[in-house]
């Protein structure tokens, strides 16, 4: 379960992690698993195998001493056993729309996009550290947080949360916030497991891939965050596999989670994504009941003990599970207690050295960036940039430090808004350019926004873009006339700056109307000063995408959005009209394993902007790389006038002389001006090999290798021999 560890510089790991929190933990989990097991009655067995909805319990009879957040499992308090408070994360504590807990704070990280920006693995581990010490000063023990999902669709209602397209990016970033948050003694998820690539329609998406393609890219990503986190527990998703629900796919839970990957924790089901008593096919906790719905593992999960459809073996298995976990990372003997103080300004900081890093300089015609310290008139036009700045919605939604200073609701439900966080650009700005005159516009009548453009020295445009879980957007348009305003301004000033505000890509028909091009994504608490710092040039951006910039939906897979009419093809119906049994929603990937930036080099098309890509103020240049073995070296030299960071991308591109795109390896590199880095790199044999007959098989032959600056910019190719071998994930090799 350790193998990945090697993908990522030794260097890197002896000296940018620190160590876990003291927290006690048991040296025989399973043994004290078994012991408390012995003692307990059938109903506290099944009590630990259904969580609850708090905020749906009666008034008076939910736990005082307990906080309310996504879900509560009941203990075993005779035993030793706490409950289990679940909290949403992944962005930090959640608490959608300040209302869960009336006004509740914590510390709004960057999105997942933002943190997969900084190509930081041991920055990401701090964040899953902050958000867990948080969590658990809050008495939280539980944070569904681990979001795995690769970015299939640029359009995705939930890209903001996740990661990247890229499979060995997504799991090492993953893994390691998950390492992260278990260092408080708390457990963490990854979720949602898996191919939860779509929101519209999720709830009976059916997403057919075969094998390969899933073991290559989406169960590898998820694979490798498990190898490196060790997560306590494993959330199912809501769609169905290849005409199977995600939490009663034995395939997936049983027969990869647990028998190739050897996978000791829980399995916990999505909310409300139970259809059947599962627990024979490898789902260990029903999450989520309502006390008006009828749960899967309650009465029903009796009923088939006493029919012997499931057996007590079962029962005991999946309790075991939770328990061993509990033990293994101390949430038995040490467990969370509410209302402990938190001093929330590191955790603060690293919100905007996170942001800092993961924005990503994307186009800087004539040095226009950074903003010249002598500028005397800066006009900044929307994005509600006078008040603070965006963050997606759903689950993940977390009520910032300092509170949001704008609540905009976005349908009728109760904790349903967009949120924007308290960290104004524009103060931001005025910080950083004391002796400028700065005035705002908010871009609501182009016209207007022009003709102030005019007269200014320099125009920053914030262009934002809502999303949020359970609907995907229908196309990659910047919304609300934002692409006319900023032709508009561009065309009125030829030193506009565009700010994109956004979770994930959107078009950009302006693209070669505006020397410059920033990408901020939502960047959390200090967003502002973050974005502030480097429009000035106090800080130099260092941020490379993590998903490709389609020109446009065209070049997609999926060029039409899966689920976006809900028209079942057959019947010519609305899917959500039809009865449970009938609402089916195919879903095919055409790209397969080939994800993201591998589509793109398997058809020949030129994104607008690629994955991997990332501008400086600063320039490098990369040697040639050598290969030995499993390991490639090579040095990166910054050739500019300041200090800055490289992303150093290595890939495969020709296994057996097949041509290939894939990336194999990656570090960060901070370098003084004219400073000389060795890099290090240890692949991954995975990430050479396919999946062929229920293993891996890596054929002999020549490979080549090139560092790039992203997947289209590639340098020298290396070439090398490697000899053919197959295995399998449960251990088992052959040459």
């Amino acid at each position: 379960m350790k193998r990945i560890g090697k993908i990522i510089s030794l260097a890197l790991i002896a000296t940018a992690l620190t160590g876990p929190s003291a927290v006690a933990q048991s040296a025989d989990p399973d043994a004290q698993a078994a012991a408390t097991l012995a003692q307990m009655t059938q109903e506290e067995k099944l009590s630990m195998l259904q969580g609850f909805v708090p905020q749906t319990w009666p008034a008076g009879t939910f736990p005082a001493d307990l906080p309310k957040g996504a879900g509560y499992v009941p203990g075993v308090p005779r035993l030793g056993i706490p409950a289990l408070a679940e909290s949403d994360a992944s962005l930090g504590v959640a608490n959608m729309g300040g209302l869960m807990r009336t006004n509740d704070e914590a510390t709004a990280m960057p999105a997942g996009l933002t943190m997969a920006s900084t190509w930081n693995p041991a920055l990401i581990e701090q964040v899953g550290r902050a958000m867990g010490a948080e969590a658990r000063a809050k008495g939280f023990n539980v944070l569904l947080a681990g979001g795995i999902n690769l970015v299939r669709d640029p359009r995705g209602g939930r890209a903001f949360e996740y990661f990247s397209e890229d499979p060995l990016l997504t799991g090492i970033l993953g893994g390691y916030s998950v390492r992260g948050v278990q260092s408080n003694g708390i457990v963490s998820t990854v979720k949602h497991y898996a191919l939860n690539a779509n929101e519209t329609g999720r709830s009976f998406a059916d997403v057919r891939m075969d094998e390969p393609a899933m073991r290559e890219s989406d169960l590898l990503a998820f694979q490798i965050a498990i190898e490196i986190g060790e997560p306590g527990s494993v959330m199912c998703a809501y769609n169905k596999v290849n005409t199977t629900y995600a939490c009663e796919n034995g395939f997936l839970l049983n027969d990869v989670l647990r028998g190739d990957w050897g996978y000791k924790g829980w399995v916990m089901s999505d909310w409300g994504a139970v259809h059947s008593v599962s627990i024979d096919k490898g789902l260990d906790q029903e999450s989520g009941t309502q006390p008006r719905h009828t749960p899967w593992f309650g009465q029903r999960l009796k009923d088939a003990l006493a029919a012997g459809t499931v057996t007590w073996a079962d029962v005991d298995r999946s309790v075991s599970r939770i328990l061993r976990t509990m033990y293994a990372l101390g949430v038995a003997d040490d467990s969370p207690v509410a209302g402990k103080p938190i001093y929330f300004a590191p955790h603060l900081d690293l919100a905007q050295r996170v942001a800092e890093q993961g924005t990503v300089l994307l186009k800087n015609e004539n040095g226009i960036l950074p903003i010249a310290a002598g500028a005397k008139r800066i006009l900044v036009v929307g994005g509600h940039a006078d008040v603070g700045v965006p963050a997606g919605a759903g689950s993940s939604q977390v009520w910032p430090v300092g509170g949001s200073p704008l609540r905009l609701r976005y349908d009728e439900k109760e904790y349903h808004f967009r949120l924007y966080m308290p960290s104004p650009p524009v103060a931001a700005l005025k910080e950083q350019f004391p002796q400028a005159a700065i005035s705002f516009d908010d871009g609501s009548d182009p016209a207007r926004a022009a003709q102030a453009a005019r007269g200014a020295d320099v125009v920053v445009v914030f262009a934002e873009q809502f999303r949020r879980e359970g609907r995907d957007v229908p196309d990659l348009s910047l919304p609300d006339n934002q692409d006319a305003l900023i032709e508009s301004v561009a065309a009125a000033n030829g030193r506009t700056v565009v700010v994109l505000e956004t979770g994930g890509p959107v078009a950009m028909p302006w693209i070669d109307k505006v020397p410059a091009v920033l990408q901020a994504w939502y960047p959390g608490n200090r967003g502002g000063e973050a974005t502030a710092r480097i429009l000035s040039g106090a800080v130099n951006p260092s941020g490379h995408l993590p998903v490709t910039f389609p020109v446009a939906a065209a070049q997609l897979p999926n060029p039409v959005l899966p689920g976006q009419n809900l028209i079942d093809a057959a019947g010519g119906k609305d899917v959500r009209t039809l009865p449970k049994e009938q609402q089916v929603l195919p879903i095919t990937f055409p790209e397969g394993s080939d994800v993201g930036y591998r589509w793109y080099a398997q058809k020949g098309l030129k994104p607008l902007f690629p994955f991997g890509h990332g501008l400086s103020y600063t320039t490098f240049d990369t040697s040639r790389p050598k290969l030995s073995g499993m390991t490639a070296t090579f040095n990166v030299r910054n050739t500019g006038k300041r200090a800055g960071a490289d992303v150093s991308q290595l890939y495969l591109v020709s296994q057996a002389g097949q041509p290939q795109q894939r990336l194999i390896g990656f570090q960060r590199v901070e370098l003084k001006a004219g400073e000389t880095k060795q890099v290090t790199v240890n692949i991954d044999p995975r990430l050479l090999a396919d999946w062929k007959n229920g293993g891996w098989h890596m054929p002999a032959g020549k490979y080549s290798f090139a560092v790039g600056k992203s997947a289209d910019r590639l340098g020298p190719v290396t070439e090398i021999s490697l000899p053919g071998r197959t295995w399998r994930d449960n251990g088992a090799s052959e040459r």
